[in-house]
Protein backbone atom coordinates (compact mmCIF):
# COMPACT_ATOMS: atom_id res chain seq x y z
CA UNK A 1 0.00 0.00 0.00
CA UNK A 2 2.82 2.39 0.84
CA UNK A 3 4.84 1.43 -2.13
CA UNK A 4 1.70 2.49 -4.87
CA UNK A 5 1.32 5.74 -2.52
CA UNK A 6 4.83 6.96 -2.92
CA UNK A 7 4.78 5.86 -6.72
CA UNK A 8 1.31 7.73 -7.16
CA UNK A 9 2.65 10.69 -5.05
CA UNK A 10 5.69 10.90 -8.08
CA UNK A 11 3.50 10.12 -10.66
CA UNK A 12 1.65 13.03 -10.03
CA UNK A 13 4.98 15.32 -9.32
CA UNK A 14 6.76 14.90 -12.63
CA UNK A 15 3.16 15.60 -14.05
CA UNK A 16 3.19 18.56 -12.33
CA UNK A 17 7.47 18.91 -13.58
CA UNK A 18 6.28 18.45 -16.84
CA UNK A 19 4.25 21.11 -16.83
CA UNK A 20 6.87 23.87 -15.46
CA UNK A 21 9.42 23.07 -18.43
CA UNK A 22 7.63 25.10 -21.07
CA UNK A 23 7.20 28.48 -20.60
CA UNK A 24 3.36 28.15 -21.09
CA UNK A 25 3.17 25.54 -18.34
CA UNK A 26 5.01 27.65 -16.11
CA UNK A 27 2.95 30.39 -17.10
CA UNK A 28 -0.72 28.76 -16.58
CA UNK A 29 0.69 27.75 -13.23
CA UNK A 30 1.89 31.08 -12.08
CA UNK A 31 -1.60 32.64 -13.53
CA UNK A 32 -3.80 30.63 -11.11
CA UNK A 33 -1.53 31.76 -8.59
CA UNK A 34 -1.93 35.13 -9.22
CA UNK A 35 -5.70 34.60 -9.79
CA UNK A 36 -6.14 32.84 -5.93
CA UNK A 37 -3.93 35.90 -4.96
CA UNK A 38 -5.87 38.41 -6.01
CA UNK A 39 -9.15 37.05 -5.51
CA UNK A 40 -7.68 36.73 -1.96
CA UNK A 41 -6.62 40.65 -1.87
CA UNK A 42 -10.51 41.73 -3.30
CA UNK A 43 -12.11 39.67 -0.78
CA UNK A 44 -9.71 41.07 1.93
CA UNK A 45 -10.90 44.48 2.10
CA UNK A 46 -14.32 45.13 3.35
CA UNK A 47 -17.08 46.00 0.70
CA UNK A 48 -17.84 49.18 2.53
CA UNK A 49 -14.19 50.58 1.58
CA UNK A 50 -14.46 49.38 -2.51
CA UNK A 51 -14.92 53.07 -3.37
CA UNK A 52 -11.70 54.24 -0.79
CA UNK A 53 -8.80 56.53 -3.29
CA UNK A 54 -5.59 57.05 -1.06
CA UNK A 55 -5.80 60.56 -2.88
CA UNK A 56 -8.02 62.25 -5.74
CA UNK A 57 -5.98 61.16 -8.62
CA UNK A 58 -6.18 57.54 -8.12
CA UNK A 59 -8.58 55.07 -8.79
CA UNK A 60 -10.37 53.64 -6.28
CA UNK A 61 -10.49 50.12 -4.89
CA UNK A 62 -13.07 48.48 -7.04
CA UNK A 63 -11.82 51.02 -10.22
CA UNK A 64 -8.11 48.90 -9.57
CA UNK A 65 -10.38 45.62 -9.53
CA UNK A 66 -12.10 46.63 -12.89
CA UNK A 67 -8.83 48.19 -14.64
CA UNK A 68 -6.86 44.67 -13.62
CA UNK A 69 -9.73 43.06 -14.95
CA UNK A 70 -10.55 45.20 -18.15
CA UNK A 71 -6.95 44.34 -19.27
CA UNK A 72 -6.96 41.01 -18.65
CA UNK A 73 -9.96 40.85 -21.21
CA UNK A 74 -8.28 42.94 -23.79
CA UNK A 75 -5.26 41.80 -23.78
CA UNK A 76 -6.98 38.15 -24.06
CA UNK A 77 -9.40 39.12 -26.93
CA UNK A 78 -6.80 41.17 -28.91
CA UNK A 79 -4.27 38.08 -28.45
CA UNK A 80 -5.65 35.12 -27.56
CA UNK A 81 -9.02 34.30 -27.87
CA UNK A 82 -10.67 32.87 -30.29
CA UNK A 83 -14.52 34.17 -29.54
CA UNK A 84 -16.22 36.98 -30.55
CA UNK A 85 -17.79 37.22 -26.81
CA UNK A 86 -15.90 40.29 -24.89
CA UNK A 87 -16.91 39.02 -21.16
CA UNK A 88 -16.79 42.79 -20.11
CA UNK A 89 -19.36 43.53 -17.91
CA UNK A 90 -17.98 46.14 -16.03
CA UNK A 91 -20.59 48.70 -16.92
CA UNK A 92 -23.24 47.41 -15.05
CA UNK A 93 -24.08 49.41 -12.07
CA UNK A 94 -24.44 46.62 -9.64
CA UNK A 95 -21.23 45.59 -9.77
CA UNK A 96 -20.95 44.53 -5.89
CA UNK A 97 -18.00 42.98 -4.44
CA UNK A 98 -19.42 39.24 -4.64
CA UNK A 99 -20.06 40.34 -8.36
CA UNK A 100 -16.37 41.81 -9.02
CA UNK A 101 -15.01 38.84 -7.36
CA UNK A 102 -17.28 36.38 -10.06
CA UNK A 103 -15.80 38.44 -12.66
CA UNK A 104 -12.27 38.08 -12.15
CA UNK A 105 -12.54 34.39 -11.61
CA UNK A 106 -13.87 33.94 -15.15
CA UNK A 107 -11.42 36.56 -16.69
CA UNK A 108 -8.32 34.66 -15.37
CA UNK A 109 -10.47 31.28 -16.18
CA UNK A 110 -10.83 32.20 -19.90
CA UNK A 111 -7.75 33.73 -20.35
CA UNK A 112 -6.33 29.80 -18.69
CA UNK A 113 -7.77 28.67 -21.39
CA UNK A 114 -7.29 30.32 -24.22
CA UNK A 115 -3.40 30.11 -23.59
CA UNK A 116 -4.03 26.13 -22.17
CA UNK A 117 -5.74 25.85 -26.45
CA UNK A 118 -2.98 28.03 -28.17
CA UNK A 119 -0.31 26.36 -29.67
CA UNK A 120 3.39 26.75 -29.09
CA UNK A 121 3.84 27.81 -32.38
CA UNK A 122 0.48 29.90 -32.11
CA UNK A 123 2.47 31.48 -28.99
CA UNK A 124 5.66 32.41 -30.80
CA UNK A 125 3.82 34.32 -33.20
CA UNK A 126 4.76 38.33 -33.99
CA UNK A 127 1.77 40.61 -33.29
CA UNK A 128 0.95 44.70 -33.46
CA UNK A 129 1.22 46.00 -30.53
CA UNK A 130 0.83 49.61 -29.38
CA UNK A 131 4.33 49.61 -28.44
CA UNK A 132 5.87 48.10 -31.43
CA UNK A 133 5.55 43.72 -32.28
CA UNK A 134 5.51 41.65 -30.02
CA UNK A 135 5.48 37.50 -29.18
CA UNK A 136 2.49 36.15 -27.75
CA UNK A 137 4.87 35.38 -24.94
CA UNK A 138 5.54 38.87 -24.26
CA UNK A 139 1.77 39.79 -24.41
CA UNK A 140 1.71 36.82 -21.65
CA UNK A 141 4.32 38.26 -19.36
CA UNK A 142 2.63 41.73 -19.93
CA UNK A 143 -0.72 39.89 -18.60
CA UNK A 144 1.14 38.56 -15.57
CA UNK A 145 3.09 42.20 -15.16
CA UNK A 146 -0.03 43.88 -14.94
CA UNK A 147 -1.53 42.26 -12.72
CA UNK A 148 1.43 42.10 -10.22
CA UNK A 149 1.84 46.07 -10.35
CA UNK A 150 -1.73 46.88 -9.54
CA UNK A 151 -2.53 44.16 -7.15
CA UNK A 152 0.56 45.97 -5.45
CA UNK A 153 -1.35 48.77 -5.23
CA UNK A 154 -4.32 47.39 -3.48
CA UNK A 155 -1.86 45.85 -0.72
CA UNK A 156 -1.16 49.70 -0.07
CA UNK A 157 -5.00 50.38 -0.05
CA UNK A 158 -5.24 47.86 2.52
CA UNK A 159 -2.68 48.60 4.81
CA UNK A 160 -4.13 52.09 4.18
CA UNK A 161 -7.42 51.30 5.82
CA UNK A 162 -5.80 48.69 8.49
CA UNK A 163 -6.81 45.64 6.65
CA UNK A 164 -4.53 42.87 6.75
CA UNK A 165 -3.40 41.98 3.68
CA UNK A 166 -3.28 38.13 2.56
CA UNK A 167 -0.14 36.71 2.79
CA UNK A 168 2.14 36.54 -0.50
CA UNK A 169 1.65 33.75 -2.71
CA UNK A 170 4.56 33.26 -5.15
CA UNK A 171 4.90 30.02 -7.62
Amino acid sequence: MQKSLLLLALFISSISMAQQVTFKGAFLEKWNNSRDYLIAVAEAMPEEHYDYKPTKRQRSFKEQLLHIQGNINWLDQSYFSKSEDTGDQQDDPGLNKAKIIALLHNTFDTVYRDIENSSATELKESVRFFAGPKSKLQIMNLLQDHVTHHRGQLLVYLNLKDVTPPSYSGW
